[in-house]
Formats: C-alpha cells, sequence, structure tokens
C-alpha cells in the first residue's frame, strides 16, 4: 500500500440522512468498497443540513458530497457548504439534489441572481432557476453526452455514459448567465438538457443530476464516487504535509499554531455513525 493510500481523508455528507433514501443507504456500501478496491479510506461524516448553516461547517474536510435528499431541512445550510468547497478548494460532488443547489449557489453569489430559487423549497418565487420536469425522472435510467477535454470525460472515461435517476427538478433558466459566469455544462441528455455541472480552475468540483451512487449494487463504485474519493485522498496528503511544515517552522521557532498539538479539522464523533 503506498502512503497516498494509507492516508484518511475525511469526507462530509451534506443532507438530511434517511433510511428511506436509497443513496444514503448505499453509502457504507461505497466506503467498504472504496477501500477494499482502490484502497482508498474514507472517514465520512454525516452533517444535517441545520447544522451546516454554522460559520465553517464543513471546512476542515478533504472533500464535501451533498446528497439527494431534497427538500433539505435547510436550503442555507447546504449552500453554505457547497460556497464553502467552492470557494475554498475543497473536492466537491453535488448528486441530484446537490446538483440543483450547486447550481442555486453559484446563480446567487457568482452571478449575483439573488432571487434565484428552487420551486421545491419556494414555489412561489418569481424567478425559479430550478423548476419541475416536464418529465420526471423518478426511476429512469437514460444517456448522457459528455464534452470531450471535460473534468468529466476524463473522470467517466467515456463520452457516453447510461445513468440512473431518482428526481423531478431540474435547470430551467439563466443557464447561459452560469455559463457566462465560468460554469461549465459538460453533460447533457439526448435532448441537449443540462445533466452535468463542472468548475474549470477548482481542485475538483462536479454536479450530476444523475445519482453515481446508484450505479450496480455499490459493490464497484462508479468512477465518479472513486474520482471524488482520490480527490479527497489528494486534499489530506496535501493538508497533512502543510501542517507537518507548520509543525516543523514552530519547532524551529518562526511561529506556527501547529506545534501547540491542536487540530481543527476534528470534528464531532457522533457524525461518523454510518
Amino acid at each position: 500500500m503506498t502512503d497516498t493510500a494509507a492516508r484518511i481523508a475525511r469526507v462530509a455528507l451534506v443532507g438530511d440522512r434517511s433510511p428511506n433514501v436509497v443513496s444514503h443507504t448505499r453509502v457504507p456500501l461505497l466506503v467498504e468498497a472504496l477501500a477494499a478496491r482502490d484502497r482508498l479510506v474514507l472517514d465520512a461524516y454525516w452533517i444535517p443540513s441545520e447544522e451546516a448553516e454554522a460559520e465553517g461547517a464543513v471546512r476542515g474536510f478533504d472533500a464535501v458530497w451533498v446528497l439527494p435528499g431534497s427538500p433539505y431541512r435547510s436550503e442555507s445550510g447546504v449552500l453554505s457548504a457547497i460556497r464553502t468547497a467552492r470557494e475554498e478548494g475543497i473536492p466537491f460532488l453535488g448528486t441530484c439534489g446537490g446538483f440543483q443547489h450547486a447550481l442555486l449557489e453559484y446563480a446567487r453569489h457568482v452571478c449575483g441572481l439573488s432571487r434565484a430559487a428552487h420551486a421545491e423549497n419556494d414555489p412561489e418565487a418569481d424567478d425559479l432557476l430550478i423548476e419541475p420536469l416536464a418529465c420526471s425522472l423518478v426511476g429512469h435510467e437514460g444517456a448522457v453526452t459528455i464534452e470531450p477535454g471535460s473534468l468529466a470525460q476524463s473522470v467517466i472515461g467515456s463520452e457516453r455514459t447510461v445513468e440512473r435517476y431518482f428526481c423531478a427538478y431540474g435547470p430551467s433558466r439563466h443557464l447561459d448567465t452560469l455559463r457566462a459566469g465560468g460554469l461549465r455544462f459538460s453533460g447533457h441528455d439526448e435532448d441537449g438538457r443540462v445533466r452535468i455541472a463542472e468548475l474549470p480552475g477548482h481542485p475538483f468540483f462536479l454536479a450530476s443530476l444523475f445519482q453515481p451512487e446508484l450505479s450496480g449494487d455499490g459493490s464497484r463504485p462508479h468512477p465518479i464516487v472513486r474520482a471524488l474519493a482520490r480527490a479527497a485522498v489528494g486534499h489530506a496528503s496535501r493538508r497533512e504535509g502543510q501542517l507537518e511544515e507548520s509543525a516543523e517552522s514552530g519547532r524551529c521557532g518562526t511561529g506556527g499554531g501547529a506545534a501547540s498539538g491542536t487540530k481543527p479539522w476534528v470534528r464531532r464523533a457522533r457524525y461518523a455513525d454510518l
């Protein structure tokens, strides 16, 4: 086992955990499979959407995954977690509701569309970015065409894939504004509707309307899930190196709070119960 593979990456699972949401029940299987098959060891913590409202709730994690299960109890908590990951270069994955809210966060905080809303949370809003799909995708499986040269294409390894959905909402407007603001829509269904978004220049920022966690039976993680795990382990490695440098600097008398032995990334263990 290499040093990188041996490192444990801490992943924030943002959402309101429920045994009735299939994607939530898949997480333990995926974590086990990633460790056994890919030697990617993840310490996954659930962060309820209401607790994600706290300042820096996901800061110090090596990746943030906003899972399905909307409407979330706290829209603002989910948006805060996404914003932290986006602005601080923390590897990010959003699936289904996570995809929808990633677009909503970008519209509001990057593109200046402060009134952009999600119909599931605010159906009477006058500027709905996310609206009910004309044809629900609950239980649907469909082809997705992926742009060559994109992060999604490099991760999936193909320019076409067939994926599983379980959603009824999707983006309806302002897509040109989001593109102009720097967001890339790198995957579309057969009718040209957006299914994957990514953020060029970010270490790893990927969101899909489909749910890669539902691929197979959970014993062989989808390439997108594996890519998030690899990005998280890489982030953990870099973070550890920075802490070691800081500690060494402290021992040499040149400052660096890490010499005190504090570990600000350590969070309450109760989230870790998968």
